[in-house]
């Protein structure tokens, strides 16, 4: 957050002088980057720049992304403060507004993408994600969500709210599970890198064999508290599993979990006919760890139609 010092900036934004601050930040950013390199030296002017998206007219706010003032005065995708800054930028107006203003792709596609998240339907009138990835919420990316858990809730001066969502979240609806013998461990599968790049903190493991053989493999015992459950309860939790870290936004996690659903389905790319018949057919299993940090992740993902199932299983403390 902005600190007592920076009294004079909190000023100038009371005031409205938003090109002054868009000229501080350039400068900032520059110079802490000159000094100490990077990362350290954009995280040094991101709270800075943090107030800019937050609370700046979308035709300024922008330009934090754009290189107009030189070598390293422009925020890129890993930027952050509480959070990153292009999603700072995308919570505060609609895709209409920013559309017209935006200008570096990486930038403009996942602030698109966090619209998608808040809700917007982007499927018309927008340009098609380069992935394939659609531009409007599928009904299973919608049905496990609380309201407005989707996003972070960034706060004006600083930092930001958001809901911890862990897999299992608690153990109700779960009971005594024996689980079977692990099944035959598969090696170099692409869905098995695809689904680890949703948490770095989690393992992955790929058997031939059902949901609970791949359990199985990751769990602690043979014995836990675990069942099944409907895979868009398990969304949330994999589209918020790599939001652990601050770089990264809710749509990092979203277009990361429709490349490992078009991995699992063997497809290449994320098809969304091929996505939307592998979630319709999927099975899922969840358990619980006793020792489970404060974020984790137990999840068993089946495929019956080719007789595959991943486990991703990890807990980090925040």
């Amino acid at each position: 957050m902005i600190t007592h010092e920076d009294h004079c900036l909190r000023a100038l934004a009371d005031d409205g002088r938003w090109p002054e601050l868009l000229a501080a930040y350039r400068q900032a950013r520059a110079e802490a980057v000159e000094r100490v390199g990077e990362p350290y030296g954009p995280a040094e002017a991101a709270p800075l720049g943090h107030l800019i998206a937050y609370s700046a007219p979308p035709e300024l706010a922008v330009r934090l992304f754009d290189g107009e003032g030189g070598p390293d005065t422009a925020a890129g995708t890993g930027d952050h403060d509480a959070g990153p800054l292009w999603e700072v930028l995308a919570t505060r107006h609609s895709w209409l507004r920013l559309a017209p203003l935006l200008g570096p792709a990486p930038v403009r596609r996942l602030v698109a993408h966090t619209r998608v998240l808040i809700g917007e339907d982007l499927s018309y009138g927008a340009e098609p994600d380069p992935e394939g990835v659609p531009l409007r919420l599928e009904p299973w990316e919608v049905a496990g969500w609380g309201e407005g858990a989707r996003v972070r809730d960034y706060l004006p001066g600083g930092g930001a709210r958001s809901a911890l969502l862990t897999l299992p979240a608690s153990r109700e609806g779960l009971g005594s599970v024996a689980l079977p013998e692990p099944g035959l461990r598969l090696r170099g599968q692409r869905a098995t890198r695809a689904l680890a790049a949703l948490a770095e903190w989690a393992e992955v493991a790929c058997v031939r064999g059902p949901a609970s053989q791949a359990a199985a493999q990751l769990a602690r015992g043979p014995l836990v508290t675990g069942g099944y459950l409907p895979f868009a309860l398990a969304v949330p939790a994999l589209v918020q599993a790599g939001v652990v870290d601050r770089a990264r936004g809710a749509a990092h996690g979203r277009l990361a979990l429709w490349r490992a659903l078009g991995a699992m389905a063997g497809v290449d790319g994320p098809d969304r006919a091929e996505v939307n018949a592998l979630v319709a057919r999927m099975r899922c299993f969840t358990w619980h760890e006793p020792a489970a940090g404060l974020r984790h992740l137990h999840v068993a993902l089946e495929d019956p139609a080719c007789g595959l199932a991943w486990a991703v299983s990890g807990s980090v403390e925040l």
